[in-house]
């Protein structure tokens, strides 16, 4: 049975459902007709507004509901919730979160929430990143890397080097593409170990992740990669 909160929240957001931006953001995600996706086309900043009016109300199982949703931003919305309430019960939030990898399946949702869940929970040293990482779901791939931001801001550098080298070798370029940006923000902190990592492995490493990876570097630091 959906709860009267959902009710609501579902009535919110087809008030301010979009045709048009839900085309672009179907092109924008990558979510194909053929993915049985919908989308409504609510922003983002709808969607925090929402949440902030009512995701703390929302309980962990509403929030399950909304994440098992065929709706993309119903998703957004619980991931959203689950952020907002991580603070007060993180255990529960990440145990919720692990359970429902599945249905964090686009670049977006992953974005939106492994930092601020994975990473804030767990340690750089912890097993977690090494499971997800070697997950055949490209999803949970995407979650160990792009969750290890916090560590990159706090000069903790090693894990994220280590599964950008792993994932060299993937298909995907969802995954390249987080491996670059990633190591984009090694970059910011500290250029030389940027540098070094690129120096060894340049050649190797996939265009885009590499693109990616030296967005914020000069042409001189470029040159000295080739």
């Amino acid at each position: 049975m959906v709860s009267n909160a959902i009710e609501l929240i579902g009535e919110e957001m087809q008030a301010l459902a979009d045709p048009v931006r839900a085309s672009f953001s179907r092109k924008l995600l990558r979510l194909g007709s053929g993915s049985g996706r919908l989308l409504l086309g609510c922003s983002m900043a709808d969607l925090r507004r929402i949440c902030k009016q009512r995701g703390e109300a929302l309980s962990l199982e509403e929030i399950s509901i909304l994440l098992r949703s065929d709706c993309q931003e119903f998703r957004q919305l619980a991931l959203l919730a689950m952020v907002s309430k991580f603070k007060a019960t993180p255990e529960a939030i990440v145990r919720l979160y692990l359970d429902s990898i599945a249905y964090v399946d686009n670049w977006d949702l992953v974005d939106l929430s492994a930092p601020k869940i994975i990473g804030a929970f767990y340690g750089p040293g912890d097993k977690i990143f090494m499971q997800l990482a070697s997950s055949p779901n490209l999803w949970a791939n995407r979650i160990a890397i792009v969750a290890t931001l916090p560590f990159i801001r706090d000069d903790q550098f090693a894990l994220t080097l280590r599964l950008a080298e792993m994932f060299m070798g993937h298909w995907s370029h969802f995954l390249h593409k987080a491996s670059g940006w990633m190591l984009r923000e090694v970059g910011k902190r500290d250029v030389e170990v940027l540098l070094t990592f690129l120096k060894e492995r340049a050649p190797a490493m996939p265009k885009i992740m590499l693109r990616y990876a030296c967005e914020r570097l000069s042409e001189e630091q470029k040159s000295k990669l080739c």
